[in-house]
């Protein structure tokens, strides 16, 4: 990685790249572009400005990934987020999400796999799952789809499995949580 290319955590929508750059616009750092998960600089920081910038970011909810297994891990997360909120093309978004990972990390899955899981203490797949639940929960309480829709927007084979699932995770009926509403959501940086 880049001097010039900072890799922030927990950064997962529009509202975070604007903040973002509203701490640099704040500290009067020059940047090229921030994108989910990475800030591209001018130039590098200097001691003193990292630790303005870490401390600003923090206050936000993000903080400064120093070192490579914890920006891929940070990637990771990131490209599970885009292929469940479906901002991927529709090639990415037919793949299996063992060939889309490999696929945009140049690492084999396996590797990616058994890295996550050390850190992160549950599998790639497990967080999938929860991400795709918390999109569920948020459809659910729009209250704009029918379970039968959300199904398939989500990609599932039927709504039995997508109930299943639900109540696995949540340990309630996708009906019931309809009622509870969303006191029962979760922030995507806390999943």
């Amino acid at each position: 990685m880049s001097e010039n290319v900072l890799l922030v955590k927990n950064m997962v929508c529009r509202r975070c790249l604007l903040a973002v750059e509203n701490v640099l616009a704040n500290a009067s750092i020059s940047y090229q572009q921030v994108i989910v998960g990475e800030i591209h600089l001018v130039q590098p920081l200097s001691a003193e400005q990292y630790v303005s910038v870490s401390s600003c970011l923090a206050a936000i909810g993000l903080e400064l990934i120093d070192n490579r297994t914890s920006g891929l891990i940070e990637k990771i997360k990131q490209l599970v987020i885009k292929k469940v909120r479906k901002e991927v093309d529709d090639k990415e978004h037919k793949m299996n999400l063992s060939a889309y990972l490999s696929q945009n990390l140049y690492h084999e899955y396996t590797y990616l796999s058994s890295l996550f899981s050390s850190v992160e203490g549950r599998t790639i797949e497990n967080y999938f799952i929860q991400q795709r639940i918390e999109k569920v929960k948020e459809l659910l309480v729009y209250n704009e789809m029918t379970l039968s829709a959300i199904a398939f927007e989500m990609d599932y084979s039927s709504v039995a499995h997508l109930s299943n699932q639900f109540k696995q995770i949540t340990g309630l009926t996708p009906s019931h949580f309809k009622k509870v509403g969303s006191a029962k959501r979760k922030l995507l940086d806390q999943l």
